[in-house]
């Protein structure tokens, strides 16, 4: 068989997918070669780690049988027409965890202050009692998790594991106790906290309405994709002073263009798409990728399968 890596590995990295896959498989980096001769080595390859660029599937790959993405998202491939016999797997699982730390992370700082406390420090003021009366807790807030994926899930499990009473959204899934939008509606007067970890599939459904509907003073914050949310309903909300803050690890335009709003706002917290990274992230990559490759060849389930056109 034969493999193209479009992901950029260091030296280790790429020596332990050689070992572990010879003599049986021929392994091919794209970072080793020019554009034209990855593209070649990708159309004739019958295994593909990474994301490789979204034109280069416009000509039908000759050979492919399973695709790795090395990213959780890939709404970017919606449109991409390959075979119903080719599987697809993403870093779901993976990437999972560090999303979910990073967005409660976020909630937390915003909550206790400490990006405030952060800016301070750099100018060597002290603030102090001042700032106490200012500060919220997490523990018994009522949260609603839009989405009940991996992330989701994770979310969850951590809000519940800080005193949180948690309700996850998802339309089918039997994890969630909200399944509609008008159930959502009708929900988020309740809710604290507002945390979005929806696919790309889901543009703006995060709209005015959605923040209307919110409880003032409550916070929304979002690990899921840009497009899910109305940026300028958005920014609508915080001006106003009907949302006490936000957390956006994602935002519609990336990088966030420099006159956006959100940059001066000091109610908001930009994680600047970090959420899912994390110092072992490529070893991860490497290891999901191994793994799935030998459970297709023992015919086995792969692990973290998705169906492109769905975004899930």
């Amino acid at each position: 068989m034969t493999i193209y890596c479009h992901s950029k590995f260091d030296e280790s990295l790429r020596q332990k997918l050689i070992t572990a896959l010879s003599p049986a498989h021929v392994v091919h980096f794209g970072s080793e070669v020019n554009r034209d001769e990855a593209k070649q080595l990708f159309y004739n390859a019958d295994y593909v780690l990474g994301n490789p660029p979204v034109e280069w599937f416009s000509t039908p790959t000759k050979n492919l049988k399973f695709w790795q993405l090395d990213s959780a998202g890939f709404d970017q491939y919606a449109m991409v027409q390959i075979s119903e016999q080719v599987k697809v797997a993403n870093m779901g699982d993976w990437f999972a965890r560090p999303c979910a730390e990073s967005i409660v992370g976020g909630v937390l700082a915003l909550y206790r202050g400490l990006d405030t406390l952060t800016l301070l420090k750099q100018k060597t003021e002290w603030v102090g009692v001042n700032l106490r009366p200012l500060l919220r807790i997490l523990y018994q807030q009522n949260v609603i998790v839009l989405g009940a994926g991996t992330i989701g899930k994770s979310v969850k499990a951590i809000l519940e594991g800080l005193g949180c009473k948690t309700q996850l959204m998802a339309r089918t899934s039997p994890d969630a106790s909200i399944h509609t939008f008008d159930e959502l509606i009708n929900e988020l007067p309740n809710a604290d906290l507002l945390i979005n970890t929806l696919p790309g599939t889901a543009t703006h459904f995060v709209t005015a309405e959605v923040f209307a509907a919110m409880k003032p003073g409550s916070v929304y914050a979002s690990i899921g994709r840009g497009s899910t949310t109305d940026e300028k309903a958005l920014i609508e909300a915080l001006e106003s002073g009907h949302l006490d803050g936000a957390v956006l690890d994602v935002t519609e335009v990336e990088p966030l263009p420099a006159d956006s709003p959100l940059w001066t706002m000091g109610n908001v917290i930009l994680t600047q798409h970090t959420g899912g990274g994390h110092r072992d992230e490529h070893v991860g990559k490497v290891d999901l990728f191994l793994n799935n490759v030998f459970a297709l060849e023992n015919g086995s389930e792969i692990v973290d399968q998705v169906m492109l056109a769905r975004g899930y």
